[in-house]
């Protein structure tokens, strides 16, 4: 395993949803892990289900730390985690992104649906107009992320990005690939 000589506060963009490949959950669980094992901090958007939960309570069991932010419309319908040592309350969806954002130093997009992709292209499009330098890392479990980074190359091909995409989104096939994209912040 790569080991990252910086702690870090990790932002985790994932699904919520348990009908979703029983290996995401085994790969999720080795991430969080990893972060609590490496001593970084798991920021997350505190959900108690799916890849969410997964992640959190791997981290915890490990001893790590996590920082939820949770919308109040997850916090009215009880959904928030156990495994969320320190809450952050916010009024909605854009206000978690940037939350998640300003307390993270990177973010890693597991498998995930149309939330998950709006996070990646919030960090992404506004590191490239100069907003920060934060990149935001596909881990590509089982190719899930695939057809993304086949858009993306199209894009490219096409003038419609400026600059390299790779310049601000990562690509990981494995935890020792996230590990080296990391050690490279």
């Amino acid at each position: 395993m790569y080991l990252c000589s910086k702690i870090m506060k990790i932002c985790v963009f994932c699904s919520a949803n348990q009908q979703i490949d029983p290996d995401f959950f085994a790969l999720t669980s080795e991430l969080g892990r990893w972060i609590a094992q490496e001593g970084h901090t798991l920021v997350y958007g505190g959900v108690n289900c799916g890849l969410m939960e997964c992640v959190a309570k791997a981290v915890h069991d490990g001893g790590g730390l996590t920082i939820g932010v949770i919308p109040q419309i997850v916090e009215k319908n009880g959904r928030i985690s156990q495994y969320v040592d320190v809450e952050m309350l916010c009024d909605n969806l854009s206000d978690r992104k940037q939350l998640m954002l300003d307390q993270s130093d990177v973010c890693i997009a597991l498998p995930g649906g149309i939330g998950t992709i709006d996070e990646v292209f919030t960090v992404a499009a506004s590191a490239t107009i100069g907003y920060h330098t934060k990149r935001v890392v596909l881990y590509n479990m089982k190719g899930y992320w695939d057809s993304l980074v086949a858009l993306l190359d199209d894009l490219q091909a096409r003038g419609a990005i400026r600059g390299d995409w790779h310049s601000y989104i990562g690509v990981a096939s494995s935890l020792d690939e996230v590990g080296e994209l990391l050690a490279k912040l």
